[in-house]
């Protein structure tokens, strides 16, 4: 599966850029999830949301849509990983879980100032849930939702965790290694201002284009992203690109291929809608609901050429 998709969706100055002038503003998520296959929730990462938020956000996106969620600041930058079980049980019991379905990986990013410590991250790491079950009991200790917590799972469904480091003391053998025996995916992010690293640590790649000349702002060119296609191409055969950026050798083939999220932050200049827009093209993917009867019918039809091989 690869996605490709924005990070956030409102932003005042895509108005008339990318959002028409007359199109309501409670309707632009449905309108960016129309063109897109994943969105990253950016709401999060600055304060908890209403479980109504998550609600309509589920109900505004068509099927097969796919959310990336940014964890809390105050778990990542203000507390730096202290003590923060309740936080965590409050952030799992804000509405996380009415995504359902829809509940693609959790982005935790880390500040530039924050250097690597193996223990803290340990513990951590081993806090984070791998499925809305485990994410359900965790939720139950929520310290402060009176009365607008949600703890419904309908069905348990695995959770997906990216982390996005910002310091130079994460080019580490050494965590790199912890993330790969919690299957924990590394974020690939690409910018002039923090490190950018392709070690494969998960069974998914997760990638944030945030202007490779200029944060938030600058755009890619054909040949730029040509060179993400191939990347992307390349991590979801399984394998790993040529000129990956690494601290460990290049992990192992994955024979069943590995899913691919990629978001472009790159939204101060209105960038990222084009540089998305441009990229599915190359890769010919897109939202669900865009993919032609034939690219639809694929799986089918190579699942019984095999059983006819058989």
């Amino acid at each position: 599966m690869i996605r490709i998709g924005l990070s956030g969706w409102s932003y005042g100055g895509w108005r008339g850029r990318f959002y028409p002038e007359d199109l309501p503003q409670r309707c632009e998520l449905a309108y960016a999830a129309a063109l897109y296959g994943t969105i990253e929730v950016n709401g999060t990462f600055y304060g908890l949301q209403q479980p109504a938020s998550f609600g309509r956000w589920h109900d505004e996106t068509p099927p097969g849509f796919v959310f990336a969620v940014k964890g809390p600041r105050y778990i990542t930058h203000m507390r730096r990983l202290r003590d923060v079980c309740t936080p965590l049980a409050n952030f799992l019991a804000s509405g996380l879980l009415r995504l359902a379905g829809k509940l693609g990986p959790i982005l935790w990013q880390f500040p530039a100032s924050m250097r690597y410590d193996p223990a803290r991250f340990e513990e951590f790491f081993r806090l984070l849930p791998r499925n809305t079950t485990a994410a359900q009991a965790l939720a139950r200790g929520h310290g402060k939702l009176r009365g607008r917590a949600w703890l419904a799972v309908p069905g348990q469904r695995r959770m997906r965790h990216a982390v996005e480091i910002r310091h130079d003391s994460f080019r580490s053998g050494t965590f790199i290694r912890q993330l790969r025996r919690h299957r924990i995916a590394l974020v690939v992010a690409d910018t002039v201002d923090w490190p950018l690293l392709m070690d494969v640590t998960a069974d998914f790649m997760y990638c944030r284009l945030h202007g490779s000349e200029e944060l938030y702002a600058s755009g890619y060119g054909t040949e730029a992203l040509r060179r993400w296609a191939t990347r992307v191409r390349t991590w979801a055969r399984g394998t790993e690109p040529r000129d990956a950026v690494r601290v460990l050798p290049r992990s192992p083939p994955r024979l069943r291929g590995r899913d691919v999220f990629v978001f472009f932050d790159n939204d101060a200049k209105v960038r990222a809608p084009p540089d998305a827009a441009a990229l599915q093209a190359m890769l010919r993917t897109g939202p669900p609901q865009a993919r032609t009867p034939a690219t639809a019918d694929a799986p089918r039809r190579r699942r019984a050429r095999r059983a006819g091989a058989r």
